[in-house]
This record gives C-alpha cells, sequence and structure tokens, in this order.
C-alpha cells in the first residue's frame, strides 16, 4: 500500500522532478446521504478517497480497489463524472502531474476505517458539515453528485486553476 514500487523506482532517477500520473477519485455517500472521507497520513488534510493507476489496471478497477484499500468498504462505480488533470506538490517536495478520473460510486458494504498507511481517519461527514477540501477535492464532488448527462472535462485551451 501507499506509493507503488514502480514510482518508486522512477523517483530514483528523477528525484522529485515532475511526473505525468494517472490516478482515480471515488465520490461515495451512504443511505444517510454522508460522504465519505479520508484524512490523509502525509499532510493532515481530509480528502476524497484517490490513488494510482496501476499498470495494466482499467480506471474502474482501480477505484474499487483504492476504496477497499484505504478504508474497507466495497463500492461500485456508477458514472465516471469528471476528468481533469491537476498539480500536486507533497511535502517531501515530490511534484506530480495527475490526469484524474473521478467516479461516482455506489457503497455495497463494509464498514468504514482506516485500512493501510495512507489515511489517519476515515469518516463519513453530512454534506453541510463538510472540512475543507482541496480545489481539486471540491471539483470531483461537486461534479460527482450533480445531475450531469456526461463527464466534467476543463474546455480545450484551458488551464486548470483550481477553479471550475
Amino acid at each position: 500500500m501507499g506509493v507503488p514500487d514502480y514510482i518508486l523506482r522512477m523517483r530514483k532517477h528523477v528525484g522529485h522532478d515532475l511526473l505525468w500520473l494517472p490516478s482515480v477519485s471515488a465520490v461515495v455517500r451512504n443511505a444517510a446521504g454522508e460522504l465519505l472521507l479520508g484524512q490523509r497520513a502525509d499532510d493532515g488534510r481530509w480528502s476524497v478517497v484517490s490513488g494510482f493507476v496501476e499498470p495494466g489496471e482499467q480506471p474502474a478497477t482501480a477505484v474499487v480497489r483504492e476504496v477497499y484499500e484505504e478504508t474497507g468498504l466495497d463500492v461500485e462505480p456508477v458514472r465516471l463524472s469528471s476528468v481533469v488533470s491537476h498539480p500536486h506538490s507533497y511535502p517531501n517536495g515530490d511534484r506530480c502531474e495527475y490526469l484524474n478520473l473521478g467516479f461516482h460510486c455506489r457503497l455495497l458494504g463494509g464498514t468504514a476505517r482506516v485500512n493501510d498507511d495512507e489515511s489517519v481517519a476515515v469518516r463519513w461527514f453530512p454534506m453541510d458539515a463538510l472540512p475543507a477540501l482541496d480545489a481539486h477535492g471540491r471539483t470531483v464532488v461537486a461534479h460527482a453528485l450533480a445531475d450531469e448527462p456526461a463527464a466534467w472535462y476543463l474546455p480545450p485551451g484551458v488551464a486548470w486553476t483550481g477553479d471550475d
């Protein structure tokens, strides 16, 4: 769990330089309509469950795997809801540009818990009492929960600014 071996091997060659990486994010709500969030171990921020797409892995498989690995919950992707590339810098100086696919997921079962070393807490939050989320998290949640017929993406020629 954590950073996959292939990324650690790349980091040995590129140091903290920018890496382009595919990732997925899951927006999951329970029967009460509360939103699942994890508190990140690396910087303490609350976030939607997200992670890397492994080589040879389909994004829908990756989002199911990531949610289980991080929270112990079983989910089913319902809809691809957003596609956006966004930068992220880690406390250790590593820089990444993620091509992130956001999924609206249906909860199938399990009990939410910290299930790996990437989170220090996992909780369900009422929609009117969410903790501060970064711009990417807010965007993923907004488009997953919107009644949109297709996945949201930035128009051609428009760069990510953290606003949508």
